[in-house]
């Protein structure tokens, strides 16, 4: 059934605006390092052994199963597809993704999930469950460090064929898991194009 997804025929709206130059981080080395571009891209499929030390990593986890797109807080992110907000909220836990919006989106016949995560709290306001967005509408913005899981300001943009239960899905697993969620959670790039 995922299968049947043609990603390359669809019309998929900008997440983020992006400028010409943007920096892609190596982000292997379990630090973030300096970036000379305001905005800045995260890898999908990336070890990042020694970045994750809070507690709800348990040492194990470092596996990047979204992209991530940093840029200024209060960035704009958008709906990439006609959808509806499936699950949203907080995650408190130091190093988690703060406030979180997930869409579901219906491709091809095929249930797919997006979670946006590291938000700010204002971007929360007046949402309910099943409530429609438009491709291109905006949905959120980047949050600051003390609302969106202790981070620099970004973006963490996860797709999922796996129905969430709440408003949080695994953005880094083990290696042990890898292989399921490279299954479970397709490359964002899908949506987002050819970013690096």
């Amino acid at each position: 059934m995922k299968e049947s997804i043609d990603w390359a025929g669809q019309k998929f709206s900008q997440v983020v605006q992006l400028p010409k130059k943007y920096g892609v981080l190596d982000l292997t080395g379990g630090v973030i390092p300096d970036s000379d571009y305001e905005f800045s891209i995260g890898r999908y499929d990336e070890d990042r052994r020694g970045l994750y030390n809070t507690d709800i990593f348990e040492g194990k986890r470092f596996i990047h199963m979204g992209i991530d797109i940093g840029g200024p807080i209060g960035t704009e992110c958008r709906a990439f597809y006609d959808c509806e907000i499936s699950h949203f909220g907080y995650n408190p836990e130091a190093g988690d993704y703060g406030n979180v919006v997930i869409t579901k989106q219906v491709i091809d016949g095929v249930n797919v999930w997006a979670l946006f995560g590291h938000l700010s709290s204002n971007s929360l306001e007046g949402k309910s469950i099943g409530q429609k967005l438009s491709a291109g509408e905006v949905l959120g913005w980047f949050g600051e460090y003390s609302e969106n899981g202790g981070w620099e300001p970004h973006l963490h943009f996860q797709l999922s064929f796996v129905e969430p239960t709440t408003h949080d899905l695994p953005g880094v697993v083990s290696p042990a898991e890898r292989e399921q969620s490279l299954r479970d959670f397709p490359d964002p790039r899908l949506v987002l194009g050819p970013i690096y």
